[in-house]
């Protein structure tokens, strides 16, 4: 099953496991998304993208009009959320214009720390 974990990591973070995996040979398995705050990824991951991102698992390429039906959402209104999906990097569009959620699973990961 291809998975993406949906993380918060900061830039500092994100480069230096990407020296390591460079040094070592070793990638992550899984996919993987990065957000520099928790703030920025529940921002870009609202519940009406959630509910996007749940109903493009594993469908591959659709148009605007699809998605909007499986969520049974206004077309406009999941434009525009497909749009910012896309600008943050979680969604891609194919070459015929289609946008498509390479993955069947999601995985979320950060930690919340006491001040």
């Amino acid at each position: 099953m291809k998975t993406v974990i949906l993380g918060v990591r900061s830039l500092d973070d994100s480069l230096e496991r990407f020296r390591k995996t460079w040094k070592t040979g070793k990638a992550e398995r899984a996919a993987r998304i990065n957000f520099a705050t928790p703030e920025l990824l529940w921002q870009v991951l609202t519940a009406k993208r959630w509910e996007i991102l749940k109903a493009m698992c594993g469908q591959g390429p659709l148009s605007i009009r699809e998605i909007a039906r499986l969520v049974g959402r206004d077309v406009k209104a999941v434009h525009g959320d497909v749009q910012a999906l896309t600008l943050a990097g979680v969604l891609d569009k194919t070459e015929a214009g289609r946008t498509i959620f390479p993955y069947q699973a999601v995985h979320v990961d950060f930690m919340l720390k006491a001040a």
